[in-house]
């Protein structure tokens, strides 16, 4: 059962170690002592958070790692370069008194090089006692002596064996600890790689001891509802919904959007669908977007679609930064945070707050139904209902000027153009006057 208090909350996601200026690698992640206090440079940033409307702080993984923290040294100590369990503890305090839930990322696909039992395994080869952690073949060479299965073909990340009742117990008490100390839940890293029967066995022992959790998975392609049902977690990403919003407004092409609405609609009979237009491994928006006046029509969608939304820092600010693919080639698209939220283009911002709150006043719309009620190559227009409660949302990419879809009620403006045929380039979020 998904817990209800998601509902209406937009999340804030920030990648911990980049954003609070952490060195690319870790100088020691062994350290018994914190190398800095990092942690706290965030709370100044919950007061911006709050403001802006967001009702919850999602962040990658805070734990001990060799660079970018995904590649796991200790899933049980905060990493010595943001600080320590006190630290961890401060900021639960920090967010908890500005009504602000807290998700922490969770990498139980795989794990760094220099992880105790892997280590093991390199120092002992076969004759090592953690070999069940891992999918070995000794009976191959390379340069360990073996080989072992990867991330991805990453070397640097050592796939879990995810049949071992080791791993399972492990991921557990991981989730466990944190949730203990007040975390609220968890994104599960690469939750696509990992067999939906492991997260089912996870699920049902976290939410045993935790049943209030939310917990969803990184999921990038595939059968997304499937997944969700035979994993038991409450949600997964929705990157097709992503795709379809920048590729749309790119190619002036809404039929692109209106299929994917259409997919979205379906997986919303289901589960909730964790959104976005903007996360820590894809090229900001308003990079990607060739024109950038279309920007608001991007976050109109994101804001009135059902799903759980959210906002990667430094959007609201109007941070550009692309992806590249190669060594070092994020670190455009996360950088450290600014001095100060003021830093920032104040326009996108204030589009950001009045489009969060239009959201946070409506959790109806977290369930609602989606239904495209005119569509051309330049231009849609769809409702978001549930029950006697609707929003209508107009989007024109186009040169002329869109109509009203035919209907008897009659709209006032929430957001963006007021009522009547919709200017090019224009955009709108209506509700009804009655």
């Amino acid at each position: 059962m998904r817990p209800a208090w998601p509902a209406g909350r937009t999340w804030y996601h920030v990648h911990a170690l980049a954003a609070l200026g952490c060195e690319r690698a870790n100088p020691d992640p062994f350290a018994e002592r914190p190398l800095a206090h990092r942690l706290a440079r965030l709370e100044p940033w919950l007061d911006h958070v709050a403001r802006l409307g967001c009702g919850g702080l999602l962040l990658t993984p805070i734990f001990a790692s060799l660079t970018h923290g995904y590649d796991t040294v200790d899933p049980f100590r905060i990493d010595p370069r943001l600080g320590d369990e006190d630290d961890f503890r401060t900021l639960v305090d920090a967010c908890r008194a500005r009504d602000l839930r807290l998700v922490l990322d969770g990498v139980f696909n795989h794990v760094s090089r220099a992880f105790p039992p892997f280590a093991d395994v390199l120092r002992e080869r076969e004759r090592s006692s953690q070999r069940e952690w891992f999918r070995l073949d000794f009976g191959r060479g390379g340069a360990d002596g073996f080989a072992y299965h990867t991330f991805e073909g990453h070397p640097e990340l050592v796939a879990l064996d995810h049949r071992s009742e080791i791993v399972l117990r492990w991921a557990i008490s991981v989730a466990t600890h944190w949730l203990a100390r007040g975390a609220d839940g968890w994104r599960l890293d690469a939750a696509y790689a990992v067999p939906p029967a492991f997260w089912s066995a996870f699920t049902t022992a976290v939410r045993a001891r935790f049943s209030d959790a939310f917990l969803f998975g990184e999921m990038i392609h595939g059968d997304y509802a499937a997944f969700v049902a035979a994993s038991g977690l409450d949600a997964v990403t929705q990157y097709e919904l992503q795709k379809a919003i920048w590729s749309s407004l790119n190619d002036v092409n809404f039929f692109e959007l209106s299929w994917a609405l259409e997919r979205h609609a379906r997986f919303c009979r289901t589960f909730v669908p964790v959104t976005f237009v903007g996360n820590h491994d894809v090229t900001r928006i308003r990079s990607r977007l060739r024109d950038p006046s279309r920007l608001p029509h991007a976050l109109a969608v994101l804001f009135t679609l059902p799903g759980t939304p959210c906002i990667y820092y430094g959007d609201e600010l109007g941070m550009r930064g692309v992806k590249e693919h190669r060594a070092g080639g994020d670190d455009a698209i996360r950088p450290p945070l600014p001095h100060s939220p003021g830093a920032g283009d104040p326009t996108i911002l204030e589009l950001h707050r009045r489009l969060v709150a239009i959201r946070r006043e409506r959790p109806w719309l977290t369930t609602a139904d989606v239904a495209v009620e005119s569509l051309a190559n330049a231009h849609v227009q769809y409702v978001v209902s549930a029950g006697d409660r609707a929003l209508l949302v107009r989007l024109n990419a186009g040169d002329r000027a869109v109509a009203l879809p035919d209907g008897a009620r009659a709209w006032r403006s929430l957001a963006g153009a007021p009522p009547g045929p919709l200017a090019p380039g224009a955009w709108a979020i209506m509700e009804p006057t009655c």
